[in-house]
């Protein structure tokens, strides 16, 4: 993780960097992978803009309620009970 940035702007746009893989996507949760583990974030009405494989960049828009970071290596148990 050399400089990654996450930016959530006036909860309707995000963008990252250092970002490696979109794991997953819908209009209500999209899960991000970077060196550190990954990203969730949350909301409604959520479209990817663009991702970059290459650089690592992405952006997304619509109405964002949380971005939350993961571990690389936390176990079922941590998930669990949250």
């Amino acid at each position: 993780m050399e400089n990654h940035n996450l930016t959530v702007e006036n909860c309707k746009r995000v963008t990252a960097t250092e970002i490696t893989s979109v794991d997953s996507f819908s209009d209500k949760q999209i899960v991000l992978s970077y060196s550190g583990g990954r990203i969730v974030v949350q909301g409604s009405g959520m479209k990817i803009i663009g991702f970059s494989k290459s650089t690592g960049a992405f952006s997304a828009a619509g109405d964002i309620i949380s971005a939350r970071y993961m571990q690389k290596n936390s176990s079922l148990k941590q998930k669990l009970f949250r």
